[in-house]
């Protein structure tokens, strides 16, 4: 489709085309023709749905507060399922998970070798030595946020300890290798090389994804790649960065019984950390983590 330069933008700011991806739509095209895989419009978020979207990650982010406050041993995950449930809704917003493609619960809890998706359940008690991964989503007037963190239940092992921090220092190397017109690519690998590097894997099989209009939108974000490759990270792109690191090998499977809950194949342990990321002109802005 061809836009007029007085004409109104696509974006749905309301601001004249030359005014507001004008020049964004020039510089596509030249990737593009350069053979650069590239977002669509349909990616790139506004500066309403930016507010929007950063106001459903507040909540977000207080919810894992709210955990954070009370987690530890002898809680069960139901416990931790009623306090994401009563944060959210007292904040007049809504647990994405709950009842997603027929997810039963508020939250996922996915603890040692549950790599995610864990279904929180009165039975399951937590325990010293654990580390579990508490997952948030959040939908607020539309908009959706989500973001995870690990917990170490008491004193854990000095193998745990070392897989989440190194996890999330992953993290952090894959948020330093962000660059406005960069690739994808380059995140997924600073990600790899971080995991590996300590002598962990990185699952395949899942990653990161587009988020903020829908609870799940393109692009999928891996965290193993190679850089320059992927697709270009433009201004306006929201989208989740959440590598599962393994102690053991990278494959999984998923529980034949829930059909939601995924473990390492070797039962090994699992760590994640999620961010929720915003591709701004200088650089990022983490939403919710």
């Amino acid at each position: 489709m061809r836009y007029t330069r007085n004409g109104e933008c696509w974006c749905g700011s309301g601001k004249k085309y030359k005014h507001c991806h004008f020049e964004f739509d020039q510089k596509i095209v030249d990737l593009r023709l350069n053979g650069c895989l590239c977002p669509s419009h349909e990616l790139i978020k506004n500066e309403k749905e930016i507010r929007a979207i950063k106001e459903s990650a507040k909540i977000n982010t207080g919810v894992l507060d709210a955990v954070a406050e009370k987690i530890g041993p002898g809680m069960s995950t139901a416990e931790i399922d009623k306090i994401v449930y009563d944060y959210t809704t007292a904040h007049h917003a809504i647990p994405a998970p709950l009842n997603y493609e027929g997810f039963p619960k508020s939250v996922c809890t996915s603890i040692n070798d549950e790599v995610c998706h864990g279904i929180p359940d009165e039975k399951r008690i937590l325990k010293e030595g654990d580390i579990v991964n508490v997952d948030v989503s959040t939908i607020y007037k539309g908009y959706f946020s989500d973001a995870s963190r690990m917990f170490m239940i008491g004193k854990v092992s000095a193998e745990a300890e070392k897989l989440v921090r190194v996890t999330q220092e992953a993290v952090e190397a894959g948020l330093a290798a962000i660059k406005p017109w960069g690739y994808l690519g380059d995140m997924s690998a600073a990600v790899q090389q971080v995991a590996e590097k300590n002598g962990y894997s990185v699952v395949r099989m899942l990653g990161g994804h587009g988020v903020g209009k829908a609870f799940h939108e393109d692009p999928f974000v891996p965290h193993v790649g190679t850089p320059g490759t992927g697709m270009i990270l433009a201004p306006g792109m929201i989208f989740t960065i959440e590598p599962m690191i393994n102690e053991g090998t990278h494959e999984v499977y998923v529980d034949k019984e829930n059909g939601w809950t995924i473990y390492t194949q070797d039962h090994k342990l699992s760590a994640q950390w999620e961010n929720m990321v915003l591709i701004t002109e200088k650089g990022y802005e983490i939403l919710t983590k």
